[in-house]
């Protein structure tokens, strides 16, 4: 997107919420692929997920996080669930509260979503682990 353009007070919103869940890498990596093709799509989405959704203060982004990953892997939306299963690590859901979401998929979605949801799942929490074991110590 243009340096120059103007965004709205809900865009820019939108994207502190989005910087501090999906964090600054993600973001960065994300706004560098934008084209003229989905640059309205984005700015959609910043605004209207991010600068609408995310940033009401009724819950808070553990709690979204929650139910953003019950609803995804209930829809089937792998990149998604994967997505926000990283952004866990800034929202502050748990293991334990991601397991209750799938058990919640399971009885209200189905079983297969759960299921290829928890292969998912458990890939991204076994590249945390690998990630932890690979870390340099202090």
């Amino acid at each position: 997107m243009a340096d120059d353009k103007v965004h709205s007070d809900r865009y820019r919103a939108g994207m502190t919420v989005r910087r501090k869940v999906l964090g600054d890498a993600h973001v960065d990596r994300a706004s560098a692929g934008i084209t003229p093709f989905d640059e309205d799509f984005q700015t959609f989405i910043t605004e209207s997920a991010w600068g609408s959704v995310w940033s009401r203060p009724q819950w808070t982004h553990r709690e979204r996080s929650i139910v953003t990953i019950a609803l995804l892997a209930a829809l089937g939306q792998d990149d998604e669930v994967a997505m926000h299963v990283r952004a866990t690590r800034n929202t502050g859901a748990t293991m334990e509260d991601v397991r209750e979401a799938l058990l919640h998929v399971a009885v209200y979605a189905g079983v297969p979503a759960a299921n290829h949801a928890i292969k998912i799942v458990k890939a991204v929490f076994a590249e945390f682990e690998s990630t932890a074991r690979s870390a340099p110590e202090p």
